[in-house]
């Protein structure tokens, strides 16, 4: 690519992210400090603070963050660990296996483990039948206040991306370095805590950044377990009333910053690679064959994960096929009607058709744009290039509640982004933009990743013979780079289908419902309305889980799907 055209890519794009990024999440914060009449004052974030439900709210939010890094913590380093140093029958099958919470939004989740470990719940009703509990005295397995319910959800979903960016962490380090230490004689356990660990340290907090921020702006699980004392509930129910009511705006200030810090943290600290953590050796020195006993004991521990993750989605087939589960073990009786009643309803198959639109033009509008970010990235020579590859992964660093509030508050009749909106309402060009932007990372980084693994010198051969750069592009770069920018649109493509914030709080009218906002419409429903929510949700796993089969086969590896 030429420099002119680099400049050009650079400038366009920059303009574009600061229209729809960087616009959207600061005017939150410049209405957070803001009075009517223009001046700054610092009194709305004030209040916030003095309000005894707002702290609160932000203190659940905080403590549902850091409960759900460690739990998952404790679930994916493990894992990690045993993958990393040993190698046993069925490891790759596991492996691949325990990614399987990423095949159902954590929200959609949380309708199967309510029937599941609730009062009410098949797990109490089994207690029952065994006699290990009293019928009039049952368990809320899900905790009081549901804090903890929310942190096993949490944790069951997002262990994936702590595990993927934990095992590319290990695939990096330098087996010498282990080596020289045993060698030493360090004992295992030491060997572990000086040496393994601190040389993780980049993957693990990459990963448990993502995750933090994640948890602690988590929106459907608890607006699904009816947990209303925690700040992103609170922002949402704010929606209803924002003429005159700065506390959304201040709060979502507030969710912002602390966001913020946490990524900057983590990037100051663990930006760089250290020297132990380089491209290891052809080869996977270390590692440890185990057979017998031990190698059962290590798949057993990986297939306990994988059936513990699975309850979710177990228990949500399991409502969508029923017909009267109430304490009892399982369904009584069991049918496929709720999936034909759901064709039938009036809101679910709009919805299908308006996320297929939404999610469609947003991954048309990532591809283009992937390709010539990352084009600008990997071929041009220009100073910049780095900045663009950092702000176009700044969406990974900015919760979607964030986004999705700033896009809320600029749509409104009047406000800069109300061009998106179309004139009956219909929030199609606002959705679209709001998916795009969000997913646009994961697009760039399997761009780059492909052009990086592919020969310049086949396009230098194409344009010395006279080749244009559109037509070198054309029929050179993209069939070299075609699988990676398959993966990346796929998981762009997917995630966009089953965006939960933007979704929720930018789909106002019936006949412009995501499947997610459909989704949490049936859960309010009378009569079977949750489960005609359970049959929507396991389309959406199937499709999830074909999306990401299918990612990760074009991909090549799976570690670098959630890399910051």
């Amino acid at each position: 690519m030429n420099r002119q055209a680099a400049i050009g890519v650079t400038v366009f794009v920059s303009i574009v992210f600061a229209i729809f990024f960087i616009y959207p999440a600061f005017s939150v914060i410049g209405e957070a400090f803001r009075t009517p009449d223009g001046k700054f004052t610092f009194d709305f974030i004030g209040d916030v603070f003095r309000n005894p439900v707002y702290r609160e709210g932000l203190w659940n939010a905080l403590a549902l963050g850091v409960a759900s890094t460690l739990a998952t913590f404790l679930i994916a380093f493990p894992l990690s660990l045993l993958a990393h140093r040993y190698d046993f029958r069925g490891r790759g099958v596991l492996g691949v296996l325990i990614l399987i919470p990423l095949v159902l939004p954590p929200f959609v989740g949380a309708i199967g483990i309510k029937h599941m470990l609730g009062v009410e719940g098949s797990f109490n009703a089994l207690l029952i039948d065994l006699g290990l509990m009293r019928a009039k005295a049952p368990v809320d397995w899900l905790a009081r206040g549901r804090f903890w319910g929310i942190v096993a959800m949490n944790a069951l979903h997002l262990y994936p991306i702590l595990y993927m960016n934990i095992s590319a962490a290990l695939s990096n380090l330098d087996p010498a370095m282990e080596q020289a230490a045993e060698n030493l004689g360090c004992p295992p356990a030491r060997r572990l805590w000086r040496v393994t660990l601190p040389l993780a340290m980049p993957g693990i907090f990459a990963g448990s950044a993502i995750v933090f921020v994640w948890a602690f702006t988590e929106l459907g699980v608890p607006l699904v377990f009816d947990y209303t004392r925690v700040a992103p509930v609170q922002v949402f129910d704010g929606i209803k009333d924002l003429t005159g009511n700065p506390a959304p705006y201040a709060l979502v200030a507030i969710i912002l910053v602390i966001s913020a810090v946490v990524f900057g943290i983590t990037k100051a600290l663990f930006g760089r690679q250290t020297s132990g953590s380089q491209p290891r050796p052809k080869g996977r020195g270390g590692e440890v064959k185990l057979t017998g006993l031990r190698g059962l004991g290590c798949a057993m521990i990986f297939a306990f994960v994988f059936v513990l993750a699975a309850l979710p989605h177990a228990g949500v087939v399991m409502l969508s096929l029923s017909e009267d589960w109430y304490k009892t073990v399982t369904p009584v009786v069991m049918s496929f009607k709720h999936y034909i009643d759901a064709l039938g309803d009036p809101v679910v198959v709009p919805s299908i058709t308006n996320s297929l639109i939404y999610a469609s033009g947003a991954t048309l509008v990532d591809l283009v744009l992937g390709i010539a970010i990352a084009w600008v990235i990997v071929r041009s020579k220009i100073k910049g290039r780095a900045l663009l590859d950092a702000l176009v992964m700044l969406p990974l660093a900015v919760p979607g509640l964030v986004l999705a509030f700033g896009y809320l508050a600029l749509s409104e009749p009047g406000r800069p982004l109300n061009f998106l909106v179309g004139k009956d309402g219909n929030p199609a060009a606002l959705l679209i933009v709001a998916y795009a932007v969000r997913r646009l990372p994961y697009v760039v980084r399997s761009a780059v990743a492909g052009l990086q693994q592919s020969n310049p010198a086949l396009e230098e051969a194409a344009r010395s013979l006279g080749a244009g750069w559109f037509r070198t592009l054309r029929r050179v770069s993209l069939p070299l780079i075609g699988a990676n920018l398959a993966a990346g649109c796929i998981l762009a493509f997917a995630f966009a289908m089953l965006e939960v914030s933007d979704s929720l709080i930018l789909a106002k009218q019936t006949e412009h419902f995501p499947i997610t906002k459909a989704i949490y419409t049936l859960l309010s429903s009378l009569g079977n309305g949750h489960e005609l929510a359970a049959a929507l949700g396991v389309w959406a796993m199937v499709f999830l889980a074909i999306s990401i089969t299918g990612a990760a086969a074009l991909a090549g590896k799976r570690g670098g799907l959630f890399r910051v």
